[in-house]
């Protein structure tokens, strides 16, 4: 070590470029490992890598590498070594030394193929050279290198390469990484636990990675306990046979007689109908069975018979313990109070991240019902189609993005287009269809679902059933990483902020314009709204047209997010029904209070039940059927007419 480390201060350029070339040429030195370099193994190697590293040649990382690499070849005759590239029959020849080029026939040398096994003791030193390298990116792999396989001998050469790193985000790596080394193969012990209790505010996976392989531990079995840094004593009890297993595969016990093997023994010894004097019509429990195996085993006649009984005074006998690898106890008490102060952080990052995760869906879902609710709060009519306007906003996006390829400008310009496209054909259905059937919510549902499935057809008639993309903007990509476990992606912070947009606009319309008076006093009363001038059906077209254009939007919104599809509208029409019905029908801050409440319980149930997203919605839909036994009328209770339905 010393040797070599004398080799990296030379490659630093600490002393002078003389005082670093030996007068010994690279290949003069090669020849004197000449045997061992063209036919290494792997207990060999690394003394010829010691000699070689020492001798401060600059060339010599470029010929490890070579090496490594499989790109070196001897001349048969004279020994001498040479990079090649083979074409042919011919190699392209550079000297180890100079460089200079040549060529010469294939057949004039032997290629130098190290197993798998050397090639990673050479990779290994090689990245001590590349610590140092003037080039970034050759840093950057040497480091990815020794994470892949730390070794105690990578600690040294990556410590001293700290203080000349230029580069910060590789600083701040290697200081990690030396740390990471640090806890497994310091040289002393003060020097570990310091390393291992700075994990404590580390919570990446490498951390917890490092110090559970402190913690990995040994299982066995004795007569009593041993000496050593004992983790912990096991209880047979939890599961008997597993533990007698372990006596058995330790040569602590006689193995148990398996059922088949106690019959196969009763038949090879029947007698005249009776087997050790049992006729055979009895055995037909096993108490009998085996009270005639263990006379046919005191006879010599099978092997002995180990009981329950047999087994628990065996286990009784025996104490089962863990025992750590690793032999010093301070060492593994400072990793377990490390990993316990991790895995609390953990916890707590995870439930930050599934709250983000929770408030990501509730916005999404806010945006798919806030029209719906305007609708079906004012006008009580079932709008089976109103996922079909979500999908008509998505292919809006869609459309404008194919004549504007600046996708930051046409999502801006799809945005109003889809509200104006939407609106209108809300405004046309409603004079069509909707307005000949209030008051028979039966026949609406029918009539909406029926124009759902004809937009759809229409949909794949024009575009196709394959999915459609709607691209985000560049500064859209990527996620906000908080830490090693709290990320969210911009695209739903960014669905988010519209959602609270949307959000402010709705609740100024309403409580702010005149249009919003109108509607609300629709809402609360449509008979004292007439009498006071005001049309209600007018207002009903305006406000269905007003519902249908804010899905419009929500769907280039959700169009960024997910898949733009004809069917992409189902996906979102339950979810949106639910929204609306739990929060309260016609309230807004009730389709946020419902859109919250959905988002978060079905975050929630998914990380109780990942495997299964569908078993997770199952249940959801059980609870909100539950929540609305309860409370029939929604979390936010609407005053006027629905407090007199």
């Amino acid at each position: 070590m010393r040797r070599l480390a004398l080799a990296l201060i030379l490659m630093l350029g600490f002393l002078a470029p003389g005082q670093a070339v030996q007068a010994q040429e690279l290949q003069a030195l090669l020849q004197t490992h000449a045997g061992e370099i063209a036919k290494p193994s792997r207990k060999r190697v690394g003394a010829v890598l010691e000699d070689l590293v020492a001798s401060g040649l600059p060339g010599m990382p470029v010929f490890l590498e070579r090496w490594r690499d499989k790109g070196v070849w001897r001349n048969k005759e004279s020994g001498l070594f040479f990079f090649a590239e083979a074409a042919g029959d011919t190699l392209t020849l550079n000297d180890v030394d100079t460089g200079a080029g040549s060529t010469g026939p294939k057949s004039e040398f032997a290629q130098l193929k190290p197993n798998g096994g050397v090639r990673r003791v050479i990779g290994t030193a090689l990245v001590e050279f590349q610590l140092s390298d003037p080039d970034l990116t050759r840093r950057t792999s040497a480091v990815a290198s020794i994470a892949r396989r730390p070794e105690a001998s990578q600690l040294g050469p990556l410590v001293a390469s700290i203080e000349g790193e230029a580069d910060p985000d590789l600083k701040a790596r290697k200081i990690q990484l030396a740390n990471f080394l640090s806890a497994r193969f310091a040289d002393t012990l003060e020097a570990r636990i310091e390393a291992i209790e700075s994990l404590s505010n580390d919570t990446s996976v490498e951390a917890r990675s490092v110090l559970n392989l402190i913690l990995t531990t040994k299982a066995g079995v004795a007569v009593t306990a041993p000496d050593g840094n004992m983790a912990r004593l096991l209880d047979p009890g939890a599961d008997p046979d597993v533990f007698y297993a372990q006596l058995v595969d330790a040569d602590l016990a006689p193995p148990r007689t398996p059922p088949q093997a106690i019959r196969a023994a009763l038949e090879a010894n029947i007698d005249a109908g009776r087997v050790a004097g049992i006729p055979v019509a009895q055995l037909n429990t096993n108490v009998t069975r085996q009270k005639a195996y263990a006379k046919l085993a005191e006879a010599g006649l099978a092997p002995p018979l180990v009981t329950v009984a047999d087994r628990d005074a065996a286990l009784a006998a025996h104490v089962f313990f863990e025992l750590y690898d690793e032999r010093n106890p301070a060492i593994t008490q400072a990793a377990e109070a490390a990993l316990s102060t991790v895995e609390q952080s953990v916890a707590f990052a995870q439930t930050v991240d599934l709250a983000l995760d929770g408030l990501s869906l509730a916005s999404i879902y806010f945006l798919a019902a806030i029209g719906l609710a305007i609708t079906f709060g004012v006008m009580g009519v079932i709008n089976m189609a109103h996922g079909e306007f979500i999908m008509m906003g998505a292919y809006t996006g869609y459309v404008v993005q194919l004549f504007i390829p600046d996708y930051t400008v046409s999502i801006l310009v799809a945005l109003p287009i889809a509200f104006a496209l939407t609106f209108g054909a809300g405004v046309t259905m409603e004079r069509l269809v909707i307005r000949h059937l209030y008051h028979r919510p039966l026949e609406t549902l029918l009539a909406t679902f029926g124009i759902s499935i004809a937009l759809q057809q229409l949909a794949k008639n024009i575009f196709g059933t394959q999915a459609r993309p709607l691209t985000s903007p560049g500064w859209l990509d990527g996620a906000w990483v908080i830490s090693d476990v709290i990320q969210i992606s911009y695209i739903r912070i960014a669905i988010f902020v519209l959602a609270l947009i949307f959000l402010a606009l709705i609740l100024y319309v309403l409580k702010r314009t005149r249009l919003g008076l109108e509607v609300r006093a629709v809402t609360q009363n449509p008979g004292m709204a007439a009498s006071m001038g005001i049309n209600p059906d007018r207002i009903n077209m305006l406000t269905f047209g007003f519902g249908s254009g804010i899905a419009g939007i929500a769907g280039v919104a959700i169009g960024l997010y997910a898949k733009v599809t004809s069917e992409m509208g189902a996906d979102y029409i339950v979810q949106s029904f639910m929204t609306v019905v739990v929060g309260g029908v016609g309230n807004v801050w009730g389709t946020l209070a419902g859109a919250s409440m959905i988002g978060f319980l079905q975050k929630g149930i998914e990380w109780l039940n990942p495997s299964n997203t569908l078993a997770a919605q199952t249940y959801m839909i059980l609870f909100i059927i539950l929540f609305i036994q309860f409370r029939p009328k929604g979390i936010v209770v609407l005053k006027g007419r629905a407090a007199a339905d």
